[in-house]
Protein backbone atom coordinates (compact mmCIF):
# COMPACT_ATOMS: atom_id res chain seq x y z
CA UNK A 1 0.00 0.00 0.00
CA UNK A 2 1.76 3.49 -0.75
CA UNK A 3 0.31 6.81 1.03
CA UNK A 4 1.31 10.31 -1.08
CA UNK A 5 2.08 13.19 0.92
CA UNK A 6 4.34 16.38 0.46
CA UNK A 7 8.01 15.96 -0.29
CA UNK A 8 9.93 15.27 2.96
CA UNK A 9 13.83 15.00 3.53
CA UNK A 10 13.94 14.23 7.36
CA UNK A 11 12.32 11.85 9.01
CA UNK A 12 10.86 14.28 11.37
CA UNK A 13 9.39 15.89 8.83
CA UNK A 14 8.04 13.05 7.58
CA UNK A 15 5.94 11.41 10.67
CA UNK A 16 3.32 14.44 10.49
CA UNK A 17 2.09 12.59 7.86
CA UNK A 18 2.00 8.98 8.76
CA UNK A 19 0.09 9.31 11.78
CA UNK A 20 -2.55 6.41 10.54
CA UNK A 21 0.19 3.96 9.65
CA UNK A 22 0.62 0.91 11.85
CA UNK A 23 3.96 -1.20 12.09
CA UNK A 24 7.27 0.06 11.66
CA UNK A 25 8.26 3.35 9.61
CA UNK A 26 11.94 3.32 8.54
CA UNK A 27 14.68 5.72 8.02
CA UNK A 28 17.66 5.31 6.29
CA UNK A 29 21.13 6.14 6.04
CA UNK A 30 23.24 5.65 3.21
CA UNK A 31 27.17 5.21 5.22
CA UNK A 32 30.81 4.08 4.07
CA UNK A 33 33.40 2.87 6.40
CA UNK A 34 36.20 5.38 6.55
CA UNK A 35 39.05 3.26 6.15
CA UNK A 36 37.49 0.33 3.68
CA UNK A 37 35.42 2.16 1.80
CA UNK A 38 32.88 -0.50 2.05
CA UNK A 39 29.30 0.79 1.40
CA UNK A 40 26.25 0.16 3.56
CA UNK A 41 22.64 1.32 3.57
CA UNK A 42 21.47 1.86 7.47
CA UNK A 43 17.99 0.84 7.90
CA UNK A 44 16.30 1.24 11.09
CA UNK A 45 13.07 1.89 12.59
CA UNK A 46 11.78 5.79 13.00
CA UNK A 47 12.68 5.88 16.44
CA UNK A 48 15.42 4.23 17.01
CA UNK A 49 18.53 6.06 17.65
CA UNK A 50 21.54 5.23 16.37
CA UNK A 51 24.99 5.71 17.35
CA UNK A 52 27.35 5.57 14.57
CA UNK A 53 30.13 3.97 16.55
CA UNK A 54 28.48 1.74 18.10
CA UNK A 55 26.88 0.35 14.66
CA UNK A 56 30.66 0.06 13.60
CA UNK A 57 31.55 -2.20 16.33
CA UNK A 58 28.57 -4.27 16.07
CA UNK A 59 29.63 -5.06 12.24
CA UNK A 60 33.22 -4.59 12.17
CA UNK A 61 33.28 -1.59 10.67
CA UNK A 62 36.51 0.85 11.46
CA UNK A 63 34.70 4.04 11.15
CA UNK A 64 31.27 4.90 9.99
CA UNK A 65 30.70 8.08 8.00
CA UNK A 66 27.98 9.39 5.46
CA UNK A 67 28.29 8.74 2.29
CA UNK A 68 28.72 11.47 -0.95
CA UNK A 69 25.24 11.92 -2.36
CA UNK A 70 26.73 11.27 -5.83
CA UNK A 71 27.80 7.59 -5.01
CA UNK A 72 24.42 6.89 -3.29
CA UNK A 73 23.15 7.91 -6.80
CA UNK A 74 25.25 5.67 -8.66
CA UNK A 75 25.26 2.72 -6.78
CA UNK A 76 21.52 3.22 -5.62
CA UNK A 77 19.98 5.18 -8.47
CA UNK A 78 18.27 7.83 -5.63
CA UNK A 79 18.99 10.98 -4.65
CA UNK A 80 19.11 12.83 -1.16
CA UNK A 81 15.90 12.28 1.16
CA UNK A 82 14.95 9.28 -0.94
CA UNK A 83 17.31 6.87 -0.15
CA UNK A 84 15.53 3.48 1.02
CA UNK A 85 16.10 -0.33 0.96
CA UNK A 86 13.96 -0.16 -2.16
CA UNK A 87 16.74 1.01 -3.71
CA UNK A 88 19.10 -2.18 -3.20
CA UNK A 89 17.24 -3.33 -6.74
CA UNK A 90 19.52 -0.71 -7.92
CA UNK A 91 22.53 -1.97 -6.95
CA UNK A 92 23.36 -5.17 -9.71
CA UNK A 93 26.79 -5.47 -8.35
CA UNK A 94 25.75 -5.67 -5.06
CA UNK A 95 28.11 -3.28 -3.39
CA UNK A 96 25.94 -1.83 -0.87
CA UNK A 97 25.90 -4.30 2.62
CA UNK A 98 22.39 -3.22 4.27
CA UNK A 99 22.39 -3.23 7.68
CA UNK A 100 18.85 -3.58 9.43
CA UNK A 101 17.40 -2.76 12.77
CA UNK A 102 16.34 -6.18 14.29
CA UNK A 103 13.03 -4.85 14.99
CA UNK A 104 12.55 -4.46 11.22
CA UNK A 105 13.05 -8.43 10.12
CA UNK A 106 12.15 -10.64 13.08
CA UNK A 107 8.42 -10.60 12.57
CA UNK A 108 7.79 -8.32 16.01
CA UNK A 109 5.99 -6.01 13.88
CA UNK A 110 3.27 -6.59 11.12
CA UNK A 111 4.26 -4.02 8.53
CA UNK A 112 7.22 -1.84 7.82
CA UNK A 113 7.31 1.68 5.86
CA UNK A 114 9.64 3.14 3.40
CA UNK A 115 9.81 5.74 0.99
CA UNK A 116 9.68 4.05 -2.40
CA UNK A 117 12.54 5.80 -4.48
CA UNK A 118 10.98 8.95 -4.19
CA UNK A 119 10.48 11.25 -0.79
CA UNK A 120 6.81 12.17 -2.09
CA UNK A 121 5.11 8.81 -0.93
CA UNK A 122 5.62 5.57 1.89
CA UNK A 123 4.83 2.42 1.02
CA UNK A 124 3.85 0.23 3.96
CA UNK A 125 4.57 -3.89 2.93
CA UNK A 126 4.12 -6.74 5.39
CA UNK A 127 7.30 -7.90 7.57
CA UNK A 128 7.38 -11.15 5.76
CA UNK A 129 7.54 -9.15 2.28
CA UNK A 130 10.10 -7.18 3.21
CA UNK A 131 12.32 -10.34 4.36
CA UNK A 132 11.36 -12.15 0.69
CA UNK A 133 12.60 -8.71 -1.00
CA UNK A 134 15.83 -8.32 1.12
CA UNK A 135 16.46 -12.42 0.13
CA UNK A 136 15.47 -11.42 -3.66
CA UNK A 137 17.78 -8.85 -3.91
CA UNK A 138 20.94 -10.74 -2.98
CA UNK A 139 22.32 -8.40 -0.86
CA UNK A 140 24.41 -8.95 2.11
CA UNK A 141 22.38 -8.36 5.59
CA UNK A 142 23.75 -7.58 8.51
CA UNK A 143 20.97 -7.33 11.50
CA UNK A 144 21.94 -4.63 14.49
Amino acid sequence: TSHMGKQVFTVDAMMPYLTNIKGAIGKNLFLKDKKTKALYLLTANHDREVKLNDVAKAVGAKELRFADTELMYEKLGVREGCVTPFALVNDKANDVTLLVDKLLVSGDVETVSFHPLVNTATTTISSKDFNKFLYLTRHKVIQF
